[in-house]
């Protein structure tokens, strides 16, 4: 029964992968390779010129999250929330700004895999915050937060349930 449900939750999850665009499953598997550290990004990622300051700049971005990994605050508490919520938008409104990320399903689906299930109610007002910066052009922006679904931004409580799925679209062009 365990083995069903689990296999039903990656496929489900997959489905939503799939339902990506291209450039967005892309970005999201180079993603997770920086952010969890699962591969030399550079080698896997670096094709064109100018993608080695790209993926240094991503890094640098990314440069938080371990801490982050350990202090999402409790939901139902301010307590250490402002110095967690500043980081979490900071690296949001880099990721919208690569303009790959093209919604708020997109984005909850990498930072999920990135920083775990426990992030979940701090995503739709992160993604607002970053989503509504100025450095976000204004025809995005209006994009971006139209994609918040009424649902998801007034979610009265949220799944403690991890991820299974880890997208790999390296290893799938590889193959």
């Amino acid at each position: 029964m365990t083995t069903t449900r689990t296999a039903s939750v990656i496929v489900a999850e997959l489905r939503e992968f799939a339902g990506f665009e291209d450039a967005e499953q892309r970005y999201i598997s180079r993603a997770l390779d920086i952010g969890l550290a699962r591969r030399d990004a550079f080698r896997t990622w670096a094709v064109e010129e100018g993608d080695g300051l790209a993926l240094r700049r991503h890094y640098i971005a990314y440069q938080n999250l371990r801490a982050l990994r350990g202090c999402v605050p409790n939901a139902d508490s301010l307590a250490g929330a402002e110095d967690f919520f500043v980081r979490l938008v900071t690296m949001i409104a880099f990721d919208l700004g690569q303009e790959q990320i093209e919604s708020f399903s997109a984005l909850r689906f990498l930072y999920e895999r990135l920083l775990g299930a426990e992030v979940r109610p701090w995503l739709p007002p992160a993604f607002c915050a970053a989503a509504a910066l100025p450095q976000i052009r204004c025809g995005r922006r209006k994009i971006l937060l139209q994609s918040l679904s009424e649902a998801a931004a007034t979610a009265p409580g949220w799944s403690l349930r991890e991820p299974r799925f880890l997208p790999d679209v390296a290893d799938a062009q590889a193959a």
